[in-house]
């Protein structure tokens, strides 16, 4: 096949299999010969052949392009590819499609968005040729400085910027800690129910992988100490439990804490949620109360800003600043610089704390909506045991355990809950469903949307 006929061959074939799209301009004939190492009479000849078929045009000083008025029937494989765990699967696509009471979504619709887009004006302007470098791995110094201050102030931390380590998500949070502290027979504990993908995630990259069960007043230590006395790692929502949303008590506080101080074993706090609180009796960090240094404090923007940004952190006890430096300099990359500069500003700048101040008065609306509705269109199948703050409720069933039939069919009517009895790892489960609420607009919405699985619901349940 000679030179223009491969060019040809190539292009005809990505503009049938829909690679290439109608509208889409192609490289200059100049500069797609010097690519390939071919003359121009090469590639002009190939184009030629392409505009005379009718699969691109040339649009003059704007070059060429595929033929906008082309019209293909093009049925494309889906570009992802199923997982083998079909509850990872499901939960997976309750994270990324639409529809409604989606779990652990800030409020999409009353984001500062003309705000956010003149901190990224302002940013990209800012740039110096010295940035283009590998940014630092511990994060980007202006943010670390105003994660600091934040926490310092918000959550009643006493930290310094050099213990802020950036990452780029709760996953990456936990891996790192691990990465920079356990040993294979370290034993790890983890809340029973807890966070659906930190099960999986502490499953494959943890050998020594326990469990302790969760009451309505958080962490049961009793157990812990009892059962697993000589953990080196515990995992743990002291703010809103995921996914229970109850507080990890004052008491129970206390005694995890002179636990870890007594085994000189590490407590990990993700605070994933913990800036919405509803009550002005709102119990501070657990690390704000860690006179040993043994809590290891992980926070996130997924949740308060946009998960699309991948930005969370790491307040790291000051005798761990430089293992995990050194930790992050061999098995890590460092985030991408931009995103942390406009965050950087968003916080410094007080955007930050005004939109915090917003989203809590919305979201406790908004958890009132759902509440609402919810008693009318289902007065007898469930119970809610109301909290304090978070994100989302559970919905307790008041007979049965069929919560997974029940998410199921709520699912296909793009209700995107979620079956509590699949956050349990042991035998000893409660059952429900989780629910999100903070992107629903009004009380009518969410009765609407209730509705949808109504006749089916009750078939299951009964009522």
């Amino acid at each position: 096949m000679t030179g223009y006929q491969a060019i040809y061959q190539r292009y005809k074939q990505q503009i049938l299999s829909g690679n290439l799209k109608p509208g889409e301009k192609v490289p200059a004939i100049r500069v797609l010969a010097a690519d390939l190492g071919v003359a121009k009479k090469t590639v002009e000849t190939a184009y030629n052949i392409l505009i005379g078929e009718g699969y691109l045009v040339s649009k003059g000083a704007l070059g060429t392009q595929v033929n906008p008025d082309l019209q293909l029937n093009i049925t494309k494989a889906p570009i992802t590819v199923p997982v083998e765990d079909s509850k990872l699967q499901n939960l997976i696509d309750l994270r990324d499609n639409p529809g409604f009471f989606r779990l652990g979504i800030p409020s999409l619709d009353q984001f500062p968005y003309k705000k956010w887009l003149l901190l990224s004006g302002k940013a990209i302007r800012a740039m110096r040729p010295e940035q283009m470098l590998t940014p630092p791995v511990m994060g980007h110094p202006p943010l670390r400085e105003a994660i600091a201050n934040y926490v310092n102030i918000s959550r009643g931390l006493n930290c310094s910027a050099s213990q802020v380590c950036i990452t780029s998500g709760y996953k990456h949070s936990i891996a790192l800690i691990l990465q920079a502290l356990a040993t294979r027979q370290d034993k790890v504990v983890y809340e029973d129910p807890g966070y659906f993908f930190g099960q999986k995630l502490l499953k494959r990259i943890v050998e020594n992988l326990h469990y302790v069960p969760v009451d309505r007043h958080g962490l049961h230590v009793d157990y812990l100490l009892q059962h697993h006395q000589h953990a080196r790692f515990v995992i743990t929502t002291p703010a809103h439990h995921s996914p229970l949303a109850v507080t990890l008590s004052l008491p129970r506080r206390q005694q995890l804490l002179q636990w870890a101080q007594e085994r000189q074993s590490w407590i990990v706090e993700d605070d994933y949620d913990g800036e919405f609180h509803y009550t002005k009796k709102v119990l501070p960090a657990l690390k704000s109360q860690d006179s040993a240094d043994r809590v290891i404090y992980v926070g996130t923007f997924s949740k308060t800003i946009m998960p699309a940004m991948r930005i969370s952190y790491i307040v790291l006890p000051k005798a761990l600043v430089n293992r995990f430096h050194e930790a992050a300099e061999i098995v890590e990359t460092s985030l991408p610089l931009l995103p942390q500069q406009i965050l950087s500003r968003f916080i410094s700048e007080g955007h930050f704390f005004k939109h915090l101040k917003k989203m809590r008065a919305l979201y406790q609306a908004r958890r009132q909506m759902v509440l609402n509705a919810l008693q009318q269109v289902y007065p007898t199948q469930f119970y809610v045991e109301l909290t304090d703050g978070g994100m989302h409720v559970v919905a307790f069933l008041k007979t049965g355990n069929q919560d997974e039939q029940l998410a199921n069919i709520w699912q296909q009517h793009q209700l995107l809950v979620f079956p509590l009895s699949a956050w349990y790892a042991g035998k000893s489960k409660r059952y429900g469903l989780v629910i999100g609420y903070t992107n629903i607009k009004s009380e009518q919405e969410a009765i609407d949307a209730l509705r949808l699985p109504y006749q089916q619901t009750l078939a299951l349940l009964g009522g």
